[in-house]
């Protein structure tokens, strides 16, 4: 996403970079470090390989994480965030704790 096609407002912003429940999914899986695609696969249960695959790809176009691929046999691929992507750390807790308050008052 380049700066003239940034939207005016800064929530907007935010929301075009992470709008998709997947995208915050992935977030939340790569705060605490380094994960290969299987794992994360594995941990957000309903993302097909498809579309776990586009949004990691518009994630890195973004500057919200970096593929890293190691010249082996079977080549292996690991996704971090970058210094942006854990920027938005603080916005991750927020909706966890604002999640979590939710459920309590509604179960």
């Amino acid at each position: 996403m380049t700066e003239k096609t940034l939207p005016a407002c800064p929530v907007e912003t935010t929301l075009t970079l992470i709008s998709d429940k997947w995208k915050v999914l992935i977030l939340r899986d790569l705060m605490p470090g380094t994960k290969r695609f299987g794992e994360l696969k594995k941990s957000i249960h309903g993302v097909s390989q498809k579309v776990l695959t586009a949004q990691l790809r518009q994630m890195e176009a973004n500057g919200l994480l970096q593929r890293t691929v190691y010249p082996e046999v079977p080549p292996r691929v690991e996704y971090s965030l970058t210094e942006l992507g854990r920027s938005l750390k603080p916005v991750l807790d927020v909706m966890e704790n604002w999640g979590t308050a939710y459920q309590a008052q509604n179960t």
